[in-house]
């Protein structure tokens, strides 16, 4: 019975993170702000898998953080920074719909700018732009006859392999044939629309994680890490998604 005691005595102290989580953290845990997380218990087991922050060793696995918006909107609004980051997605998705394609359609040449003595201006607020056969799109300018030769020059800048011709007020457009040489063009296209979505993300990062950095009088040092893992997770998801939609993409054009 002795010795059945003296093996018991340790354990106490061995469970006491879990028993005082129970009871509810302690002022400036940072563990209420991990969703499922509410217990200095768990947060001492989850920070043994996020514990060496300096320490990144291969294969070595990282611990999803999801930290409640509600709790941190003091310091930063996560949903606006998702929204931030979606609206990106979002972009890159319209610019491979409407300008990145094997076949022209009317609508993609909608939003080509063109620069004209009273500034920059869509298209297809210039002229009025129809597709008279498969292989001819026309745009009317007869309500801006003296912007023709500025949308002239934008259609055959746009990177759509474009070669307009002028007839009158009309602007000719014949789509071109689809050679091996124009897909490859739209693929090279696709990974430059890309890497600028990216370059947008990272702005997007960039601004909210400085934002994070200006509470640090503020809250713990663990806060701050833990929600600039947030946003870093947030901005990867993206990069993932982005690059799935150029994979996709790249075979639609490539095949």
């Amino acid at each position: 019975m002795a010795l059945a005691l003296r093996w018991l005595r340790p354990l106490p102290s061995l469970l006491l993170p879990v028993t005082r989580g129970a009871l509810g953290a302690p002022p400036g845990c940072p563990a209420p702000l991990l969703e499922g997380c509410r217990h200095c218990g768990l947060q001492v087991l989850l920070s043994r898998q996020l514990a060496t922050k300096k320490a990144k060793g291969k294969g070595q696995s990282q611990a999803k953080v999801n930290i409640s918006a509600a709790l941190v909107e003091d310091i930063i609004n996560l949903e606006e920074t998702s929204e931030d980051i979606q609206a990106v997605i979002e972009a890159l998705k319209e610019d491979f719909s409407r300008n990145i394609s094997v076949r022209t359609s009317p609508g993609a040449l909608d939003h080509i700018t063109v620069m004209t003595k009273d500034g920059k201006f869509p298209l297809n607020q210039l002229g009025q732009i129809s597709q008279k056969s498969p292989q001819l799109i026309v745009v009317n300018m007869t309500n801006f006859p003296e912007s023709t030769a500025a949308a002239m020059k934008a259609i055959r800048e746009s990177g759509m392999n474009l070669n307009p011709e002028v007839d009158g007020m009309m602007i000719r457009v014949p789509v071109p044939k689809v050679t091996r040489e124009h897909r490859e063009s739209l693929a090279k296209l696709a990974k430059q629309s890309t890497n600028k979505s990216k370059e947008a993300l990272r702005k997007v990062r960039s601004k909210s994680i400085s934002q994070v950095k200006k509470s640090k009088s503020k809250v713990s040092e663990d806060t701050i890490w833990l929600l600039e893992k947030q946003i870093q997770q947030m901005a990867d998801e993206a990069a993932a998604e982005m690059d799935k939609l150029l994979a996709a993409k790249t075979k639609e054009l490539l095949g």
